[in-house]
């Protein structure tokens, strides 16, 4: 396991002629698709332990699919949830069960509907519960709309870092909140894969951002991406500093985390405020008289992916990787998530 790690997009010395030029050939070499592949699979729902590196047939491509060869795969805590048994539509999965639901690669072939892409091409790509096998895996067979070319200078491993975590992000940021220059918010769990992205999307819009975090290395993070304050949600009041930060009460909250911390950022909301959170955070919070309160899900797509590509740029993204694992130890990777206390993103390292 690495050092937390932070990519920015558009950033650093120009490379030689000489390696932009090695670069180049490599991005575009093509490996012949084999019709067997490695992946972390799961034989049944269980601990980590059940995430086994398996032989398994690469997937069949349909005619409106990309197969992607997965350089990078993210790890998120809704993956450790389906390992244990958990389905967002209650129906029992096939096994051998492919997990991970986002990454990064190259386009290894398309299906003849698809237009888009090059063999070759360099791609990110996000498909919850993908039919054909997820992200933990050489190969992943996905739908062409939930593709998308990777964004500016970013590399594939913080390009596979961010299709679920940006995409949520983004959309709390402007599709739910709307936020708008001047605006206070306060992101609850902005030192997570989510939140530390979403710290930085409210910065380009121009709100001013109190960040709730766990710790004080996460409060620290937060400070580094842009955030105007951060405050240690398990041993600072949240609500008390919120005071100082937006004594007439803050205009929204983004929440990434549940819990009594968040009741407490629910405090600090003025009259006729916001919070928005993504399905999937527990508790869910209670309702309150004169506070809107929106669930939403992050949704792919390719306007979606071309406004996360735009935003990427624009903020020249910094993307946090708390932790790199090969293929092999998924379940390691796992096992990092059940400890809790996770800076940025982890992430799978397929090639």
């Amino acid at each position: 396991m690495n050092k937390e790690e932070i990519s920015g997009v558009g950033v650093g010395r120009r490379l030689p002629a000489s390696k932009r030029r090695r670069r180049k050939m490599v991005r575009g070499r093509v490996e012949p698709v084999p019709t067997t592949m490695k992946a972390a699979a799961i034989d049944r729902f269980g601990p980590p332990s059940v995430l086994k590196l398996k032989t398994v047939p690469v997937p069949k491509l349909g005619p409106a699919e990309v197969l992607i060869a997965v350089h990078t795969a993210g790890v998120g805590s809704w993956d450790a949830e389906m390992r244990a048994g958990w389905s967002p539509d209650g129906r029992r999965p096939r096994f051998p069960l492919v997990l991970g639901s986002d990454g990064s690669g190259t386009v290894a072939a398309k299906g003849p509907r698809v237009r888009r892409f090059k063999t070759g091409e360099r791609v990110y790509a996000y498909a919850f519960i993908n039919p054909k096998g997820g992200f933990y895996a050489e190969y992943v067979a996905i739908k062409g709309d939930n593709v998308a070319p990777v964004p500016g200078l970013l590399d594939l491993r913080h390009a596979g870092a961010i299709p679920i975590t940006g995409l949520t992000a983004l959309q709390g940021v402007d599709d739910v909140l709307h936020l708008k220059k001047g605006e206070s918010v306060i992101i609850h769990g902005a030192s997570g894969g989510v939140g530390t992205l979403a710290v930085q999307f409210a910065k380009l819009r121009g709100a001013r951002v109190l960040a709730s975090v766990s710790g004080k290395d996460g409060a620290a993070l937060a400070r580094r991406l842009g955030a105007d304050m951060a405050v240690d949600g398990r041993r600072e009041d949240v609500a008390a500093a919120a005071a100082r930060f937006a004594p007439k009460g803050v205009d929204a909250v983004l929440a990434f985390a549940g819990g009594k911390s968040l009741t407490r950022c629910l405090d600090a909301l003025r009259p006729g405020g916001r919070l928005a959170y993504p399905n999937g955070v527990e508790p869910v919070p209670r309702k309150r008289k004169g506070i809107k309160i929106l669930a939403y899900n992050g949704t792919a797509g390719v306007r979606e992916f071309e406004r996360l590509s735009r935003a990427v740029v624009a903020t020249k993204l910094k993307v946090p990787i708390a932790a790199v694992y090969p293929l092999a130890e998924a379940a390691k990777a796992h096992q990092r998530i059940a400890a809790g206390h996770v800076l940025g993103k982890i992430v799978l390292r397929i090639r």
